[in-house]
């Protein structure tokens, strides 16, 4: 079940549902808007030939409030706001209408387990012919929040968790080599 701003403002209030910072304008009718941070990675593309899944991926750190990102290309971002999410909750991560119109897909591979407790990294592609200018603190992306059937067996305690800027892939460091 898709949870409504009526319960969105409810898990918040009672402190279940953590999100900081949060302004009363980014809670959406089914979804709550989350702006973009000032932590940057993207793939340095000179320190490596190709990118591999069984080793660690080089990336160039960037702490600013504006950024470009050149047409057909990727970055890695964080979200400004820091989340924990109950352990009977999961989220969707879904681009906001208005970004998607110039071209920018945004995700997080679209999903936050239930248990996750930290800021997000975003994935951005710039899928238009124009370099595209974010800005720290716009609303780039929405979380929908879903109940679950039952609280999981394990809730999530995976290699992102806790994390408080854009974190780079670690797929290097999977078991199911």
């Amino acid at each position: 079940m898709i949870l409504s701003d009526k319960t969105i403002r409810e898990l918040l209030k009672s402190g279940k549902l953590v999100m900081d910072p949060i302004e009363d304008h980014q809670i959406q009718p089914a979804s709550i808007d989350l702006r973009l941070g000032t932590h940057f990675l993207r793939v340095d593309d000179h320190a490596m030939d190709t990118i591999r899944m069984d080793e660690p991926i080089h990336y160039i750190e960037m702490e600013q409030e504006e950024i470009v990102i050149p047409p057909f290309s990727f970055l890695l971002a964080t979200s400004m706001e820091y989340m924990k999410l109950p352990h009977n909750v999961t989220a969707f991560v879904e681009g906001r209408s208005s970004i998607g119109r110039i071209g920018l897909f945004v995700e997080n591979a679209g999903w936050v387990d239930p248990g996750f407790e930290g800021n997000l990294t975003l994935e951005l592609y710039n899928a238009n012919r124009l370099p595209i200018r974010l800005q720290s603190g716009r609303r780039v992306c929405q979380l929908v929040f879903a109940q679950m059937d039952t609280t999981p067996s394990t809730p999530y305690q995976g290699k992102y968790q806790g994390q408080s800027k854009a974190v780079g892939s670690r797929i290097f460091q999977d078991k199911d080599k």
